[in-house]
C-alpha cells in the first residue's frame, strides 16, 4: 500500500486548499478501508484532523476544523480529498494521510482519529497559513 499526498502550499490566513491523497495497492470499491488526515505542526504531536470510512462513508472531523473542512473520496479515482476551507495560521502543519484496510466496528471519533490506528502513512505534503 502506498499513498501519495498532494495540494499542499502557502496560502493567506481566510484562503482555502485542498489536498488530495491518492492510495495505490488496494481499490477503494473492493476492500473496506479508513483513511484520514492527520498534522504535525513543529515542536507538536501528531494530531487527527479527519477521516472517512469507505465502505459506509461516516466521517469524523476534529473540534478545531469542524465546519472548516471537509472530507471526501472518489472511487475510481482512489484518492480522497481535504477540503480546507477559512484557513487559519494555527492550521500550519505537515499534512498526511493515513489509511487502514478492514472493517472497524465500535470506535468513536477519538479512537478514529488516533495515529496509532493506521499502518500506512504518506509522506506528508506542507500546509502554511500566513496571517
Amino acid at each position: 500500500v502506498q499513498l501519495v499526498e498532494s495540494g499542499g502550499g502557502l496560502v493567506q490566513a481566510g484562503g482555502s486548499l485542498r489536498l488530495s491523497c491518492t492510495a495505490s495497492g488496494f481499490t477503494f470499491e473492493d476492500v473496506n478501508y479508513v483513511i484520514a488526515w492527520f498534522r504535525q505542526a513543529p515542536g507538536k504531536e501528531r494530531e487527527g484532523v479527519s477521516c472517512i470510512m469507505g465502505s459506509e462513508g461516516r466521517r469524523y472531523y476534529s473540534d478545531p476544523v469542524k465546519g472548516r473542512f471537509t472530507i471526501s473520496s472518489d472511487d475510481a479515482k482512489n484518492t480522497v480529498y481535504l477540503e480546507m476551507n477559512s484557513l487559519k495560521p494555527e492550521d500550519t502543519a505537515v499534512y498526511y494521510c493515513a489509511a487502514l484496510l478492514g472493517t472497524v466496528i465500535g470506535v468513536g471519533r477519538q479512537g478514529m482519529l488516533h495515529p496509532g490506528r493506521y499502518r500506512y502513512w504518506g509522506q506528508g505534503t506542507q500546509v502554511m497559513v500566513s496571517s
